[in-house]
């Protein structure tokens, strides 16, 4: 994609091929303008679709471009704060309206990929969170118990079934949340986009917008080339956000995560290394990642930016920890390596801006795009029908607002993660 191998990797070599699209060219007009071509825009613009509205969506690059064709592909239900803290940062009211919506958002995703035979090497096995010492087995229980208390289908294993169905007895513990899963992202993605279309949305890619303004009741987004007039305009590009809508960004520190992909691991190994095919992170602060892909290459992950000395860097510490965490896969080659950004808030939670009378949007996923982009895309669909009012949202409406000495926070990050990288030689 945009003829860059380190920006999709694997996802890019696997995903069927994205629906043909064109520039937008002139005027239009439409009942909802969708301004991002991702998880959450395709979400919202299929689901508006579905309700008759009439819906264009303008992608600036490709479909997927951005978080959505780069991540690992972990379907994760709720987000990194804790389930009995969400209540005390939002209220009781919010809290427990996005514990409800997120702890429920993977199986949203599985029946919309069932719905549609998007094929997209869906797996929804499970996740396993897996906890670095014994204040990563406290942070695990706390989320079960917490969970639990929810109903929620999560068991903590001790370090024998973790090392059972790991395939390393590197873990302390992990919890098993039944409700997640694994899937190719960018297929995904793609085919909620052939499924908007196939909707009646209209969908025009590499048409960066370069300005809205509002005239009455009506809201005229324009291109380079074109312009679309609606009634609705649904900002839905989070950590990718470019002009007009730049607060988006500025709230945003991004955070880099990268990924390698190995040859197909033998089948004796695949039956030794996460048999049950799970996806899999840890719970230490610079976290690593890895799952299969269909056709058993290990995804590998953690963060960090794969340019400049951080490529070299990150690339010696991926072998090195594989080989520590499973020493029996030895010397093994990497098909395909790339990275992305995560847009990260200041306490780690999404969030809802009516950016201007009629210009909504969700950002701030922090790393859980999937399930939370594909919910709340729904979410804007209902709102915009007026199936729910401002009132019902599972978010407060806030206004965006800036992270200071933010382009040095995402430098050290970036620098961080290769000192880290640098001198770890374990996950």
């Amino acid at each position: 994609m945009q003829n860059d191998p380190r920006s999709h990797g694997l996802w890019e070599l696997t995903a069927p091929p994205a629906p043909q699209t064109q520039t937008l060219s002139g005027p239009m007009e439409a009942d909802v303008v969708v301004v991002g071509g991702g998880f959450t825009g395709f979400s919202a613009a299929l689901h508006l679709a579905e309700r008759g509205t009439k819906v264009v969506l303008l992608e600036g690059r490709e479909i997927g471009f951005g978080g959505s064709g780069r991540n690992v592909g972990l379907v994760n239900a709720g987000m990194w704060t804790m389930p009995d803290e969400l209540p005390g940062v939002l209220g009781q009211l919010y809290g427990d309206r996005l514990l409800d919506l997120l702890g429920n958002a993977p199986k949203v995703v599985f029946e919309l990929v069932q719905k549609h035979a998007i094929d997209c090497e869906i797996n929804p096995a499970g996740t396993l969170h897996c906890a670095i010492g014994r204040s990563g087995l406290e942070e695990l229980e706390a989320r079960a118990e917490q969970w639990s208390r929810r109903g929620a289908p999560v068991t903590l294993l001790d370090a024998a079934e973790t090392a059972r169905r790991v395939g390393t007895d590197a873990y302390a513990g992990s919890l098993l949340d039944m409700r997640a899963g694994t899937i190719q992202p960018l297929a995904y993605v793609r085919g909620l986009a052939k499924a908007a279309i196939a909707a009646g949305v209209q969908v025009f890619t590499a048409s960066p917008v370069t300005a809205a303004e509002r005239s009455g009741s009506r809201w005229t987004v324009k291109t380079e080339r074109g312009s679309v007039s609606a009634d609705w305009v649904v900002v839905a590009t989070n950590a990718y956000t470019v002009a007009p809508w730049a607060e988006v960004r500025a709230e945003l520190v991004h955070l880099p995560y990268f990924n390698f992909a190995t040859t197909p691991l033998s089948p004796a190994l695949q039956k030794k290394i996460l048999p049950g095919r799970e996806g899999a992170w840890d719970t230490a602060e610079i976290l690593s990642s890895f799952r299969y892909d269909r056709l058993g290459r290990l995804v590998f992950g953690s963060v960090g930016a794969l340019r400049g000395t951080g490529t070299a860097i990150h690339k010696a510490w991926a072998r090195r920890a594989l080989k520590k965490l499973f020493p029996e896969i030895g010397e093994i080659a990497f098909e395909a390596e790339w990275y992305g950004n995560i847009g990260m808030t200041a306490d780690n939670l999404p969030r809802f801006h009516r950016l201007a009378p009629n210009v909504i949007g969700f950002s701030g996923y922090n790393g859980r795009g999937i399930a939370p982009g594909t919910v709340f895309g729904k979410v804007l669909a209902r709102h915009i029908a007026g199936e729910l009012t401002e009132g019902d949202l599972p978010l407060p409406v806030t206004d965006p607002m800036a992270q200071s000495f933010r382009p040095i926070r995402e430098g050290y990050y970036e620098v961080g993660a290769q000192l880290a990288h640098l001198v770890q030689a374990r996950i």
